[in-house]
């Protein structure tokens, strides 16, 4: 009986205890996050098939999953025309992917269908990646594979969804190819800088990486970047193949005039300008005076004109073998006149000089007209010049930090073109403490004799410092930078003339070699780093961890 007595109380305490606990509020779970990608569990006609005959394509998932972006990110390779093929779904979430093929396919071929990161599961947008469907028109599927690194040959940047295309070398191929001719084969970087091409046929071609701004696997010279190799591969005794893209300088050709008002005209162009000459032909009095400046880094020459009341102008340009005659008819005029402007801004840093602007071209300063006083209203002694586009004037002076500089333009100081000057203007600019300044020093070990350009650039991209006079002990101090970002590049200027050169693809010539340092340098103010250079370092564009699967 005792024994019953105590088995009952343990039951009378436990109840009200599990009665308590199962009133208690909680938080449903729902279990943990999906993570898992989708999966293919059949494919119609099967993976890897061979004599492919049909119409369509069927591929079945484990779950619903939608297409993203899959007109970027799928990948035919050969390729197939824009609106041969269909894939469903357009929109909308399906356990099936459907390609309709409304086109007749290469016999003897191995087709591959790269959906890139395209397939994505419905609920939590897991990634499927770089799924790949391949049959075959022929008796067996091709099976070689050839991979690599593209990096732009100038810039640090990255540049992403590269097209990499390969042509049979045949009696068919030439120079002209590319510009009219699709690929046999074709590859894609997508995000990274990584391609790989799969299911080759052994052979000899030729291989170019197109930023393909058309996306027609054509090359267009004043569209497009491209990278190519001088020589053609062999498959399967290439298999790793790295390139530089770069944008080609056109070939030059004027572009029609643009009126602007009474005084201006546009003169654009394509290409580079150096020498390529124009005439204005028309009949014009004796006063009629012109003048010509390119003020920014555009294609454009400005053409100022004074002296005349016209109606129209006509311009005679030389170009290949032809001469073009192109006539501007004057219409509303739009009223014009001088504006100064200040350039530096409010800050005038150690080192630098003060420039002031205007939109019309300068053709004389009165220095006697213009007064420089510091933070002690103390007059500064300094040069002025007219720089070369005519736009801008320079003040060069000793600039002292933590001071305050005032600089005057009395009326008359600054005269265009036209004849016009200044009224009264004051502009003011300060100047800060060495301490919010760092210091990078770089000392480079070369590689060779050849001759290079030090440059220092910033996050932006935009060059800071630009060193072309090489020290004997190939040492630099580059000084008085505000904190930020910064990388460094080595350019080797094969034909010393003080600037990086770009390729051409007829030519054959590949792009002058650009090196950035390893490593990303954050400045801080009163800071300074002691750098080395090695040009034989690895660069740091081709830093990427994902590249190192294709070459091992």
């Amino acid at each position: 009986m005792k024994l019953i007595q105590i088995k009952h109380l343990i039951w009378l305490i436990l109840i009200p205890l599990g009665l308590i606990k199962c009133g208690q509020r909680g938080t449903l779970t729902g279990g943990p996050k999906d993570s898992i990608p989708p999966v293919l569990i059949n494919a119609n006609p099967k993976l890897n098939t061979t004599q492919f005959d049909k119409d369509e394509i069927r591929l079945t998932f484990d779950e619903f999953i939608t297409l993203k972006s899959v007109n970027t990110q799928l990948v035919v390779s050969p390729p197939l025309e824009a609106g041969s093929y269909t894939v469903y779904p357009r929109t909308g979430a399906s356990k099936r992917v459907v390609i309709e093929i409304q086109d007749t396919l290469i016999p003897n071929t191995t087709y591959t269908f790269n959906f890139g990161e395209s397939i994505a599961d419905n609920n939590e947008g897991n990634i499927l990646p770089l799924f790949t469907y391949v049959l075959s028109t022929g008796d067996f599927i091709d099976s070689l594979g050839l991979s690599g690194r593209v990096v732009d040959a100038f810039d640090i940047n990255p540049v992403s969804n590269l097209s990499l295309q390969l042509y049979p070398v045949d009696s068919t191929f030439s120079d002209s190819t590319i510009y009219n001719q699709k690929p046999l084969y074709i590859a894609n970087t997508l995000d990274t800088i990584v391609y790989q091409f799969q299911n080759l046929k052994a052979g000899e071609y030729h291989i170019i990486a197109l930023d393909d701004a058309g996306g027609n696997y054509l090359f267009d010279q004043n569209a497009d970047k491209i990278g190519f190799l001088e020589r053609n591969i062999q498959l399967p005794k290439d298999s790793v193949i790295d390139l530089r893209i770069f944008r080609e300088i056109p070939d030059f050709s004027w572009a029609s005039p643009q009126y602007i008002n009474n005084n201006l005209i546009y003169l654009g162009y394509y290409g580079e300008h150096i020498d390529q000459k124009m005439e204005m032909i028309s009949e014009v009095p004796e006063t009629y005076e012109s003048i010509i400046t390119k003020p920014n880094e555009t294609d454009t020459l400005f053409y100022w004109f004074k002296g005349a009341e016209l109606d129209s102008l006509k311009f005679r340009y030389p170009q290949k073998d032809t001469i073009l005659t192109r006539n501007v008819r004057f219409i509303e005029s739009i009223e014009d006149s001088l504006v100064i402007e200040k350039i530096t801004g409010s800050t005038l840093h150690l080192g630098s000089k003060f420039e002031i602007g205007a939109n019309r071209p300068i053709v004389k300063i009165d220095t006697s007209k213009v007064v420089l006083k510091d933070v002690d209203t103390v007059s500064v002694s300094f040069d002025m010049q007219i720089t070369e586009n005519k736009h801008s004037v320079l003040l060069d002076f000793e600039i002292t930090p933590n001071d305050n500089y005032k600089l005057e333009l009395h009326s008359g100081a600054i005269e265009d073109f036209f004849g016009s000057v200044n009224d009264s203007i004051v502009f003011n600019a300060r100047t800060i403490s060495t301490e919010d300044y760092g210091t990078i020093n770089v000392t480079v070990i070369n590689d060779s004799e050849s001759p290079y350009i030090l440059e220092l650039i910033d996050s932006r991209g935009e060059t800071q410092r630009t060193i072309r006079e090489v020290t004997e002990d190939d040492s630099y101090a580059i000084e008085n930078l505000l904190p930020g970002t910064y990388f460094l590049r080595i350019i080797k200027d094969m034909n010393q003339n003080g600037k990086w050169d770009t390729g051409n693809y007829l030519q054959k010539i590949q792009p002058e070699e650009v090196i950035y340092y390893p490593d990303t340098l954050e400045l801080r103010a009163n800071w300074e780093f002691n750098e080395i250079f090695n040009v034989g370092q690895i660069d740091l564009r081709s830093q990427d961890s994902a590249t190192d699967e294709g070459r091992n």
